[in-house]
């Protein structure tokens, strides 16, 4: 039976990088009329085409580009929550025009926020999470001094505050310590309650979505947004080489200019007194950190042919590795955070894995799939089933075992490397950790000590630091 329009439909095109998303997202726009809206946070800095990869002039196709190349290079990265309110705002704009909005970039996490409502603290990567709040950087430091003090102050403020997540890291583990009690300090919520909370929410919302209608959207989108999401997917070993090509062909466009331009920047902000936080934003994008041995050979020993040449191949191959292992980051956070997310909410039919390993085939295989099943979406047809598609859609698209630690206390599984100073929360990192080639590197130096008569470094393989975390 037809249903009904969505009210308020946003298009989602997600993916690792290099897949192509720009591309469909420019083709959906051209045939329903629509505007895009950037979702990824390095494009949206001024300049650096190269390095950031932006959509040029012409692929644009005629097609307004919203959040794309505004921030300057002397400028603070966005926070999710600005982001956030920001594209919302962009989303109502688009509609009030007639217009479908579409949402197209690989930063994850902000396709996340805009899609759920249910969060005050959003996930960005591996252990680390930010609160969504409107507050910058420096006016967040500017209220709670405590965040820019020392470590140990931190620390002993969680143990106050939060002992449970106190516990749960490393006393030298800086940034983990700060985000936690950052979380308290922005939202009033201990971090761990405020993850008990968000499990609970989401176990209500499933079990509510159980006993409605199918066409119901969830009361966890983010202003009732009708989603359809498309995840352009391509085959690794496929991807990787594709990846390698786009980086000699950055190479050719220009990309040692723009890194130089970067470099210049630097020295003379350097001149004028006044420092730029490297450890954030436009200063961690793949492609400049890569060449800053390059660029300090290059300013202090011009002369050293031999050596230029090393380091200059040196940073192309570690553009090159960065760039991989940045895509495979990108397809784990849909596997193991959207997914999930989207099946508790009852929302997983609305995402489609479209394959576009073939690049000879991208018309039949990604583009008009994708157009077909937005026609029907936007006129509240039923939908094909998403499994149809693909191999690889019926291989991908189920919800996996997500990282559930973050919100599931009485899941934490606490281990304390004693040889290599590190913690691990769920029995698959320990595992993961002891296979690690630091780990083993250790462990045999440790035997080597204890042969020679020497004092052994201290064993914790036989004998592991374990304890279970209380809920």
């Amino acid at each position: 039976m037809a249903k009904k329009p969505p009210k308020n439909p946003l298009l989602v095109v997600l993916g690792a990088t290099g897949t192509g998303k720009s591309q469909l997202a420019v083709a959906l726009a051209t045939r329903f009329n629509g505007e895009i809206i950037n979702g990824d946070a390095m494009q949206m800095y001024d300049g650096l085409p190269i390095i950031t990869n932006k959509i040029t002039v012409e692929e644009q196709n005629g097609i307004p580009h919203h959040l794309l190349g505004f921030i300057a290079l002397d400028e603070e990265p966005w926070r999710v929550g600005l982001f956030k309110r920001k594209a919302s705002q962009i989303i109502r704009e688009i509609r009030s025009r007639g217009r479908v909005p579409i949402l197209v970039g690989g930063t994850h996490y902000y396709t996340q926020s805009l899609l759920f409502d249910d969060s005050l603290v959003t996930a960005q990567g591996e252990g680390e999470e930010q609160v969504q709040t409107e507050l910058s950087n420096q006016e967040i430091s500017e209220k709670f001094p405590i965040l820019d003090g020392p470590t140990e102050a931190m620390i002993e403020r969680l143990k106050e505050v939060d002992p449970v997540m106190a516990d749960r890291w490393h006393p030298n583990d800086r940034r983990k310590i700060r985000r936690s009690l950052e979380i308290f300090l922005l939202t009033g919520k201990r971090a761990s309650d405020v993850y008990a909370e968000q499990k609970e929410n989401k176990s209500l919302a499933k079990k509510a979505g159980d006993s409605q209608e199918e066409d119901t959207i969830s009361q966890s989108a983010s202003e009732n947004i009708s989603p359809l999401l498309f995840w352009v997917h391509a085959e690794s070993e496929t991807l990787k080489a594709r990846l390698d090509a786009r980086v000699d062909k950055m190479m050719e466009a220009g990309l040692l200019d723009e890194v130089k331009s970067m470099g210049n920047f630097l020295r003379h902000h350097a001149k004028l007194g006044q420092d730029v936080d490297r450890s954030r934003g436009i200063w961690v994008s793949i492609g400049w950190k890569e060449f800053e041995r390059y660029l300090s050979a290059l300013e202090t020993d011009p002369e050293s042919q031999g050596k230029l040449d090393e380091l200059f191949a040196l940073s192309i191959e570690q553009v090159k590795s960065a760039t991989r292992q940045y895509a495979k980051r990108q397809t784990r956070w849909i596997r193991l955070k959207l997914i999930p997310a989207l099946s508790n909410q009852n929302l997983l039919d609305k995402l489609y894995l479209l394959d576009g390993t073939d690049v000879t085939r991208w018309t039949e295989a990604v583009e008009d799939p994708a157009i077909d099943i937005t026609a029907s979406f936007l006129a509240g047809e039923e939908l094909r089933a998403a499994s149809e598609l693909s191999d690889a859609a019926k291989q991908f698209l189920t919800p996996e075992r997500s990282f559930e630690f973050a919100d599931r206390r009485d899941l934490w599984v606490r281990h304390e490397c004693e040889l290599c100073h590190t913690i691990s929360v769920t029995e698959e990192q320990w595992e993961s950790h002891l296979k690690s080639r630091g780990h083993r590197r250790l462990v045999k130096k440790q035997l080597r000590n204890a042969g020679s008569g020497r004092s052994p470094l201290p064993n914790n393989e036989s004998a592991p630091a374990s304890e279970e975390v209380s809920g």
